[in-house]
């Protein structure tokens, strides 16, 4: 796979993915779209993989928004054409079945800051800062972070942050819940690493139910999503993996999950 401005590397059971344009503070381009939709479309259908984990390259940003050169030449179609794209991106990895984990290290701003939140766990650095602040330029956001942002800290403070552009520090971010941990900048690496083992060692078919159950019944009524629970209880029930799991709970072993 040939990329272009990110790092890919698999082992044991994680996909490390690392945003690689230190020079711009990792600045969404297309060519790094490109990248993680390659990246995402193998990770997917790759059956040794279990977690995919995205940071950004060097000491001070996750991914600093889009790329302002680029951004400058696009017009009414072609905006709406590169918005398209990025969404539909950052979507399939959203809805990939297998989690993600975007361990925040910097500034995640504007794209950065949408990427982040189509990630399942976001932890970040105590030096984290991020935002949508896209107002400043004369605009919104394109990545689908003005629908994601209400739904992670509410609608109130969703105005607030993209109609001033401001930007929030990692204890105000964990304090909104729009990041779930925060830990030392120099832990995070190993923070982010260490969830990645947890969720390696759940069954893998119960993480694509439980993120399908929340992340599809967020958005219908209560029975409706209380039915879609149901449907993948009773499916879960007849797998192998459940077994596996409750006779390891009755024998206080480690369960060993196959995804069968």
């Amino acid at each position: 796979m040939k990329l272009h401005h990110a790092k890919y590397e698999k082992h044991n059971g994680i996909a490390r993915v690392t945003l690689n344009r230190p020079e711009v503070l990792n600045a969404l381009n297309a060519n790094t779209i490109t990248d993680l939709d390659a990246i995402v479309n193998d990770a997917a259908a790759d059956g040794d993989v279990g977690v995919i984990l995205l940071t950004g390259e060097g000491e001070r940003a996750f991914a600093a928004g889009a790329d302002i050169q680029e951004l400058v030449a696009h017009d009414a179609v072609t905006g709406k054409a590169m918005s398209d794209r990025g969404q539909r991106v950052f979507r399939n990895l959203e809805t990939m079945g297998k989690p993600s984990i975007a361990a925040i290290n910097g500034f995640a701003l504007g794209g950065g800051c949408e990427l982040a939140m189509a990630c399942t766990i976001r932890i970040a650095s105590d030096k984290a800062r991020l935002g949508q602040p896209e107002i400043n330029l004369g605009t919104i956001p394109g990545y689908a972070g003005s629908q994601r942002l209400p739904r992670l800290v509410g609608k109130g403070i969703a105005m607030d942050l993209t109609l001033t552009g401001r930007m929030v520090d990692a204890a105000e971010a964990l304090r909104i819940g729009l990041v779930s941990r925060v830990v030392p900048h120099e832990e995070l690496p190993a923070a982010a690493q260490a969830l990645a083992e947890e969720l390696l060692s759940k069954g893998p078919l119960a993480l694509k139910a439980a993120m399908d159950v929340v992340d599809r019944g967020y958005d219908i009524g209560l029975d409706d999503a209380s039915n879609l629970e149901a449907a993948h209880f009773g499916v879960l029930c007849a797998t192998e993996d459940m077994q596996e799991g409750l006779k390891a709970f009755l024998e206080k072993r480690t369960p060993n999950f196959k995804g069968k």
